[in-house]
């Protein structure tokens, strides 16, 4: 089970922050593979902004991932959604990640995303119907409620608790870090690459 400090970290990952000129730095998501972790420092290379280097401390919340299918979610589990709309409007998931039950509640709501034209939504499954398309999830979270669809190309994976044993070179991570003066960033939380399931956030 995930401690509560940790679960607190991980949560940050999967919630969106609004920023305001007054507001100190606000967190960024981070997409890479590892090139080289020395206990400190861990140097991504990224698709948009070659190589990212994050500050790794004794706070970093770290987790790795399990690959999970549609069977693994039931009523009342608290997932995460990412989704993009189909030609009629729907909601239909790229991925679908499990919390574990400690993290309920975590990134609770449905926002934008910051993948193209995609959209997050946490929140707690309270229904689903199944059809010749696929199974779509009924979503309820605090301010309202969504449908989700499942399709054969989500991606269903569960949040393991990790550590650094995870930051390995050739590994894919997603991690959110502040960014700092002198353009450093000290990573808040990181999901790793686990058994090659990559995180699919």
């Amino acid at each position: 089970m995930l401690t509560s400090s940790r679960a607190l970290l991980i949560a940050a990952v999967l919630c969106v922050f609004a920023a305001s000129a007054q507001e100190p730095p606000q967190p960024v998501r981070v997409r890479g593979t590892i090139q080289s972790f020395d206990g400190q420092k861990l140097a991504l290379a990224t698709k948009s902004d070659g190589v990212v280097q994050l500050a790794v401390s004794d706070t970093t919340g770290i987790n790795g991932v399990e690959a999970k299918t549609a069977a693994a979610i039931g009523d009342n589990t608290f997932i995460g959604a990412t989704a993009v709309k189909d030609a009629a409007g729907r909601w239909q998931a790229t991925e679908i990640h499990i919390f574990p039950e400690s993290m309920r509640g975590a990134g609770e709501g449905h926002y934008a995303w910051d993948l193209p034209e995609s959209s997050m939504t946490n929140g707690a499954v309270t229904g689903n119907t199944s059809g010749g398309s696929g199974r779509t999830l009924h979503v309820t979270y605090a301010a309202g409620e969504t449908d989700v669809a499942i399709t054969p190309k989500t991606v269903i994976v569960a949040l393991t608790l990790g550590d650094r044993s995870l930051l390995v070179p050739g590994a894919a991570v997603f991690a959110l870090a502040i960014p700092q003066e002198g353009g450093n960033a000290n990573a808040v939380a990181i999901v790793a690459e686990t058994q090659g399931v990559k995180p699919p956030m």
